[in-house]
């Protein structure tokens, strides 16, 4: 599970949430040009970001996913994202629980096209992909087969937002991911080959090569 949670970008503490609501709260400042470098004002999103599937069950108990970009890690075994209004959204309030993957370079269509369409509009689009589910075992949610690596999460925290959306914060209660995505027992993140966005371009990546090992690379400049 902790392989799988270090895939997640950041959302940052409490403490850091709540000086970024107070920043909102301020007035708008004059931007200066920084020299010697192309500015663009405040136009791109921090980049690259996860493409995390979160998979939910409507009142009939059918499944919906949705890709969401603005999420990460929150706590040791807590996550969050920050969604608008949508079908997913409707459904966390419902049931408490979802389920987290990761979308990979095998399933980039299908994990796109989750994010185009809404389940509101389309009726089981889970099943128009040709993606198969299971019910999680540990919470109300399902658990996309076709994505090698998941977490069942329940809710913990919903700040509701005027737009109809909601600040998530979700508790991993339990991971699992397919044994073709292992090595020695972890996950393998060159075998699992996740996607990132770009908010600049708007393309999805791959990850590329490991240049570096955490908390090792420095070690020479010390």
């Amino acid at each position: 599970m902790a392989a799988a949670m270090l895939m997640l970008a950041s959302c940052g503490d409490k403490q850091n949430n709540t000086e970024t609501q107070t920043t909102n709260t301020v007035e708008p400042m004059e931007i200066k040009d920084v020299e010697g470098r192309t500015n663009m004002g405040a136009k791109l999103y921090v980049t690259p970001q996860p493409a995390l599937m979160i998979a939910t069950y409507d009142e009939n108990k059918v499944p919906d996913v949705m890709m969401a970009a603005w999420g990460g890690q929150y706590e040791g075994n807590q996550v969050c994202f920050q969604l608008s209004k949508h079908k997913t959204t409707e459904n966390l309030r419902l049931n408490k629980a979802f389920t987290l993957s990761y979308a990979d370079a095998r399933t980039v269509a299908q994990s796109d096209y989750f994010g185009i369409v809404s389940g509101n509009d389309v009726e089981n689009k889970v099943a128009k992909a040709g993606f198969t589910w299971q019910d999680s075992p540990n919470v109300n949610a399902p658990i996309i087969n076709e994505y090698p690596v998941t977490m069942e999460c329940r809710v913990v925290e919903m700040q509701e937002r005027e737009n109809g959306g909601a600040f998530v914060i979700g508790e991993i209660v339990n991971a699992s991911a397919d044994p073709s995505v292992m090595t020695d027992g972890k996950i393998d993140i060159k075998k699992l080959n996740p996607l990132v966005w770009d908010g600049s371009s708007f393309n999805y990546y791959t990850l590329a090569d490991s240049v570096g090992k955490a908390w090792a690379s420095g070690m020479i400049l010390k």
